[in-house]
């Protein structure tokens, strides 16, 4: 097992407005919660209810060709909500009072194909530690394809990683559904593995809830329409590309950019800056924001909020953002938020940027 001492980070004096901002989030969440519960119980009540709806629509009236494709991209798009708004909070506990609830409502994302063990140490203990940080940051360090960290390891692939990956985006949930969650369980050289060892009940699991994916959502329509396998295939296209496209906008935008800075630690494994200013530093906002974002979304423009209060549920995110805008204004701290086609622009611009190496210029004689 590849087990690695961990990035440490440093001590500021500017924690000391951390502490103020959270003080006052204690005290917003506990006066908005008694009118905020019921959407949250809602929305956990409604979601499935709907990806259900979008399913049986399939089965029942899928034999009408356009009626099925329908269906497969609400599911895509349900895919994404259930995972935002109920997947996503149950991980950070956030969900419901009940830990036993939380674990529950985890496994949702097992039946909508990806596997929810080895996500939770990738999104809770990888990421939001450690984000931007190689080595330690899985959401972003993905594939060898990419190369989004600035000091990563070069291939004379990445040259025209520019021009193949947003070629490639939309296959993002066919990668993470079929391949990624088994690399992750096979390859111990994975980032996932500097933290944990997979228990073998969890190879069961893995493989049981692939089978019950793959049966539900392609077998089961073949068997009971009697359509071509064409035409189901197609569908199931339709919704993982519906999904991909939809999962991206939210997980490009708030880190890998030309605006968010990817620090290394020293040689002793210490940060140059505490967690706080770190998470600042590295994260941003997005500007765009109304009922669907904040309601089906899940307040995803509001991400700062998320890093520096995971186990606040996302519902309360627009009042914590005011608070930290406020408090970061007063005390010349970065605040960054912009316009989200300028954030996936950015991207773009990371990728030409880290597509040569650092050295390309330098003279070797």
């Amino acid at each position: 097992m590849n087990r690695e001492i961990k990035p440490v980070f440093a001590k500021d004096e500017i924690d000391e407005v951390f502490r103020r901002i959270k003080q006052q989030v204690i005290v917003t969440v506990r006066e908005l919660t008694p009118h905020r519960r019921p959407q949250i119980l809602f929305k956990a009540i409604l979601f499935p209810l709907l990806f259900l709806a979008a399913y049986t629509l399939l089965l029942v009236y899928g034999n009408s060709t356009w009626v099925l494709y329908t269906s497969y991209c609400l599911m895509g798009i349900m895919l994404v909500v259930i995972f935002l708004n109920l997947v996503h909070e149950a991980v950070h506990q956030t969900l419901f009072k009940k830990r036993w609830l939380n674990d529950l409502y985890i496994h949702l994302l097992d039946l909508l194909g990806a596997n929810s063990f080895v996500w939770k140490i990738r999104h809770t203990r990888l990421h939001h530690n450690y984000p931007n940080i190689r080595g330690w940051d899985s959401d972003i360090e993905q594939s060898g394809l990419a190369r989004i960290f600035p000091t990563g390891p070069y291939k004379s692939i990445h040259r025209y990683q520019h021009l193949y990956l947003p070629a490639l985006y939309p296959l993002f949930l066919f990668n993470w559904l079929l391949i990624r969650d088994f690399k992750d369980y096979f390859n111990k050289n994975k980032i996932v593995w500097k933290v944990i060892t997979i228990p073998r009940k969890e190879y069961r699991r893995l493989f049981l809830f692939k089978a019950l994916f793959i049966f539900y959502t392609l077998l089961l329509p073949k068997l009971l329409l009697g359509i071509s396998w064409i035409v189901v295939i197609s569908g199931f296209c339709i919704m993982m590309l519906t999904a991909s496209l939809l999962a991206l906008l939210v997980l490009i935008s708030p880190h890998a950019n030309t605006e968010n800075e990817f620090p290394l630690p020293d040689a002793d494994n210490r940060m140059q800056r505490s967690w706080f200013l770190h998470q600042l530093y590295n994260t941003n906002d997005v500007k765009e924001d109304n009922w669907i974002t904040r309601f089906f979304m899940g307040s995803f423009n509001y991400h700062i909020s998320h890093h520096l209060f995971p186990h606040v549920h996302h519902i309360f995110y627009p009042d914590i953002t005011k608070i930290i805008r406020e408090e970061a204004l007063r005390n010349n701290l970065p605040y960054r938020s912009y316009p989200l086609l300028t954030t996936l622009y950015n991207h773009y611009k990371l990728l030409r940027q880290n597509r040569l190496p650092e050295d390309i210029f330098e003279e070797t004689m």
